[in-house]
């Protein structure tokens, strides 16, 4: 799969719906992204990763850095996430898992002693330009948003 976005390199260009409307990487050139992958509205870790964002938007935003969640729940679930606890960012529904194949974050998990396929936690970190500067995959939640910031601050 040497599709995949390479660090140092540019990103390819994508358009997705967010539960704030539509999303193109084109349109975001001059600022930072931050595009995080993770499994599900509304579970544990999940939940603490978009509050760790969100009580950290400011100082992203303050970056010159934007914010984007991407899961395959729905506009609806995304909206209903959102508002329960009030994130500022949007969240990029990908039912059909064009963003995440494009990316590479689906990997076959374990759960329950079962093989499934989900989405494996995964941050890219974008420049204003458009380059691939930093990715982490299969993450773990306590502490990475404020690794994110505290890359993001060495790029700004």
């Amino acid at each position: 799969m040497s599709d995949l976005p390479v660090v140092g390199e540019q990103t390819p260009a994508f358009t997705a719906e967010s539960h704030l409307g539509p999303i193109d990487l084109d349109t975001l050139k001059g600022k930072n992204v931050v595009l995080y992958f993770y499994p599900k509205d509304n579970t544990p870790g999940c939940t603490v990763e978009a509050q760790d964002f969100r009580d950290r938007y400011e100082q992203f935003q303050s970056l010159n850095t934007e914010i984007i969640g991407v899961s395959r729940d729905s506009l609806k679930t995304h909206t209903n996430f959102s508002n329960k606890h009030e994130l500022p960012f949007p969240l990029i529904a990908d039912p059909e898992e064009q963003l995440c194949k494009q990316f590479g974050v689906m990997k076959l998990k374990n759960m329950y002693g079962k093989q499934v396929r989900g989405i494996e936690r995964s941050t890219f970190l974008i420049n204003s330009q458009g380059v691939l500067v930093q990715e982490w995959r299969g993450l773990r939640v306590p502490g990475h948003a404020d690794k994110v910031l505290e890359a993001v601050k060495e790029i700004a």
